[in-house]
């Protein structure tokens, strides 16, 4: 290449270099500014040096909120009562970052034009370094869609866009924990519940799995005994009563019939909920942790309205989703087992159909009774036994026929399930037909 051409492309390659340059460092000193043309901030502070909102308005109590040692926000005001901290948070992180929707004045002599002489509500922000800010709230905006706002040391007026001073605007009972029960569902040990005349007590087995303790030892649905516990943690004060509605809620509770007591008890003790429903099938609560009767969700109220069978595990077999490493069949005479291998099943030295042995293994997994019975088991008629969780896990199923009636039993257990037996047909049926390995057939070559 001539000696002219290759300065000349080099000149070029500098040229683009230094465009790319420049153009990153263009970019990199626009990060973290606003866009030209946006709202100015009015507030931006770091949310950790908040430390105490105070929101007054004329004729009421001052609401007062105070960061605690640990963290977490109190209300030294009023009722003084427990703060919910998602509510807390949410007012704290709209003040640390409050954004106007339009700047209105630069500067304003005139401060009643927009209800700001005498404004509807102030709030006061105190910081870390005990410094002080202080908002001043005013009349709506003519054209709506949101309010007069300015700091107290600012000259400008601002608007700010309705959700945000809902956000801001807030009182005692906005701001109150409304959870009638504060457990921990990760440290629960315990779970008790008298209802339908019945006391049933929840406990955890050796795996971590939820198990009837009482009014005697019996396999629970662990998906229903988990629902109960969120149901439970969910319980919370209707959130549309007013300070009117909580007055009538002592009295209706008192008159109203009792559904159902729940005891919780977790590493830090347990807490109590009563729950009653009036003639109009409205629902009140009262905990051990929150004082007076509440109006409560008919939601919380079936969740608690069970019996004992509405807790018991119907599904024949544990073993669910986990991988067996055997099975064991009695049908009449016939005897036959499989063991499983890391990728083939075998019946002794015989490999088998793995499809076919998975397809009767879910049959099995999928068996679950029809209800629970006094009695009706006779002489066994099939039998299988599951050996799963690396075979650390065993578990045998008896069934018998009564007529039309088909019965089982789990080994060990007292309880006798009736199952449809059209599925215990189908499991015998599906066993019958597991058949040798059969490896595929080559594919013939081409000519």
């Amino acid at each position: 290449m001539p000696v002219r051409k290759l300065l000349l492309a080099l000149a070029v390659l500098a040229l683009l270099g230094g465009g790319i340059y420049w153009s990153n460092r263009v970019e990199k000193a626009k990060e973290g500014k606003p866009a030209p043309d946006a709202p100015p901030e009015i507030l931006k502070l770091p949310e950790g040096d908040l430390q105490r909102v105070e929101i007054r308005k004329p004729g009421s109590e001052p609401v007062i909120l105070q960061k605690a040692g640990d963290g977490k926000w109190e209300m030294l005001s009023g009722p003084k009562w427990p703060v919910d901290q998602d509510s807390a948070g949410g007012l704290v992180n709209t003040l640390a970052s409050l954004t106007s929707s339009r700047l209105v004045e630069e500067k304003t002599g005139d401060l009643a034009q927009f209800g700001l002489a005498s404004p509807s509500a102030e709030v006061v922000v105190g910081l870390k370094d005990g410094k002080t800010r202080r908002l001043l709230i005013g009349d709506e905006s003519p054209a709506g869609g949101g309010s007069f706002v300015k700091l107290e040391d600012d000259p400008r007026v601002f608007t700010i866009a309705s959700y945000n001073k809902t956000s801001i605007d807030k009182t005692p009972r906005d701001l109150r924990d409304k959870r009638l029960l504060t457990f921990d569902s990760e440290k629960l040990t315990r779970v008790e519940l008298t209802a339908k005349g019945q006391m049933i007590e929840f406990g955890k087995n050796a795996q971590n799995e939820w198990q009837i303790i009482r009014p005697q030892p019996l396999r629970a649905d662990g998906g229903a005994v988990e629902t109960l516990v969120r149901k439970l943690s969910d319980a919370r004060m209707d959130s549309f009563s007013t300070e009117e509605d909580d007055k009538k809620a002592v009295p209706a509770f008192a008159g109203a019939a009792l559904i159902a007591v729940a005891r919780v008890t977790d590493a830090a003790g347990t807490q109590q909920i009563e729950v009653r429903r009036d003639k109009d099938k409205n629902y009140y609560a009262r905990s051990s942790i929150v004082a007076e009767a509440h109006k409560v969700s008919s939601d919380l109220g079936d969740s608690l309205d069970k019996g004992l069978d509405d807790f018991r595990n119907k599904k024949l077999f544990d073993f669910g989703f986990s991988d067996p490493s055997g099975v064991e069949i009695r049908d009449g005479g016939k005897q036959v087992s499989y063991q499983k291998q890391p990728d083939k099943w075998m019946s002794g030295a015989t490999q088998v159909d793995a499809a076919s042995v998975n397809a009767a293994m879910d049959k099995l997994r999928d068996l679950a009774a029809v209800k629970f019975v006094a009695g009706g088991f006779t002489t066994p008629v099939f039998e299988a036994r599951v050996t799963w969780n690396e075979g650390k896990r065993s578990e045998r199923v008896l069934f018998s026929r009564t007529g039309a009636g088909c019965f089982a039993r789990r080994e060990g257990e007292p309880s006798i399930y009736e199952v449809d037996a059209k599925a215990l047909e189908e499991i015998q049926k599906a066993f019958a037909e597991i058949k040798p390995y059969q490896p595929p057939k080559a594919e013939p070559k081409k000519k």
